[in-house]
């Protein structure tokens, strides 16, 4: 979890929603991600589809059988169902998604009856470092916007 938090850093620096991935298959980590939606222009650029998309490419199979995923943030819908057509085994994640999370805290996409492959979920690794990551990124943007919304009502009061 803590390479996902550093890869959660690196998606911050490219002014991305600090999130990160990654799969380990038999100890060993065989793909990461890190959200691109922003710099990539596709809303599907999350930091577990990067990871998937890698993975397979690294093991030449769609099937991600016997796989683990260290996420920071619970997997939304999107992401839940990429987890469950891959296969990934076991998603552990740090910390709860409370608008659209969809591995427990809003729905559970995986231990839903119409799941046809069911996955081990484990919330809560380094949940209060995950959490305190997000937080720290949307108080310092809501802060930017602000600032910037002040600047523009100021230079539009000097125009005139």
């Amino acid at each position: 979890m803590r390479r996902a938090m550093a890869l959660a850093t690196q998606a911050e620096q490219q002014g991305e929603v600090p999130v990160g991935a990654v799969l380990v298959k038999d100890g060993e980590i065989i793909a990461e991600g890190w959200n691109q939606s922003i710099g990539l222009h596709d809303a599907s650029a999350h930091a577990e589809m990067q990871a998937i998309r890698k993975a397979g490419q690294a093991l030449e199979n769609y099937r991600l059988l016997d796989t683990t995923l260290y996420v920071t943030l619970e997997p939304c819908p999107m992401c839940a169902g990429a987890l469950l057509h891959s296969r990934v085994k076991r998603i552990v994640f740090g910390a709860p998604d409370l608008k659209a999370g969809a591995a427990g805290t809003v729905l559970n996409l995986f231990e839903h009856q119409a799941a046809y492959h069911y996955a081990d979920v484990l919330q809560g690794l380094l949940e209060e470092e995950c959490r305190s990551q997000l937080q720290a990124f949307f108080k310092r943007r809501r802060k930017e916007i602000k600032a910037r919304k002040q600047a523009e009502k100021k230079e539009a009061g000097q125009g005139e």
